[in-house]
């Protein structure tokens, strides 16, 4: 799962990494801690435009929605059920790249996770990367508000993200910065499902140290 992102880079770093510019420089503000229950707007880039860097709300609202409610259970979209899924099914050719530049997720040390450690997961040297991502455009049926929205994709957890997300065992899709530009031109969605996968390195909070 993933519900914890940074992105505390610079805009001019973000710009520079995918090639792209930021359409609406307010809008963009680097966060140590992304909270994906906050629903908050944060830096993608759409397959419809690859050279521009735009913001769109953390949980997928799909077009045939009656209000928000439901993306509070589409912050994340199984790659195993994608196609099927009725939230996702009409939207997996609407690709995006969720620019980040770490994740956070917790070690379960007991059944009930009372005592957990949190970790820091991403490439090494905090670098930029992308999180394979679907969006939506909702518009309120009551009030006419257009909103846009994005998912974050998951698969089967590698040997490393198994043993930190070691009760669903589920890790986030981290895009091969050469294959970003595959994912926008929609190659089979499952040609990204784990066994793909890249080099993570973890950070325990807990105690400052390498995992």
């Amino acid at each position: 799962m993933c519900f914890h992102s940074k992105q505390s880079k610079a805009a001019i770093e973000v710009e520079n990494r995918f090639k792209a510019k930021i359409d609406k420089i307010a809008l963009f503000q680097p966060k140590e801690n992304i909270n994906g229950f906050d629903f908050a707007m944060n830096p993608i880039i759409t397959d419809k435009h690859p050279e521009i860097i735009t913001h769109f709300n953390w949980g997928l609202i799909p077009s045939w929605s009656k209000d928000e409610e439901i993306k509070k259970l589409t912050l994340n979209a199984r790659i195993e059920t994608v196609t099927e899924k009725p939230s996702f099914r009409n939207v997996v050719n609407q690709r995006c790249l969720v620019i980040a530049n770490g994740f956070y997720e917790w070690q379960w040390h007991d059944s009930k996770g009372k005592n957990k450690s949190r970790f820091e997961i991403g490439l090494e040297n905090e670098e930029l990367f992308a999180f394979a991502g679907l969006y939506s455009t909702w518009q309120n049926p009551t009030t006419g508000e257009i909103k846009n929205t994005y998912t974050i994709v998951t698969t089967e957890a590698n040997t490393l993200m198994a043993e930190i997300h070691n009760i669903k065992k589920r890790m986030p899709i981290i895009l091969k910065s050469e294959d970003e530009m595959k994912w926008l031109e929609h190659q089979p969605i499952q040609n990204f499902a784990f066994p793909y996968e890249v080099n993570l390195v973890a950070k325990n909070l807990n105690f400052n140290s390498l995992f």
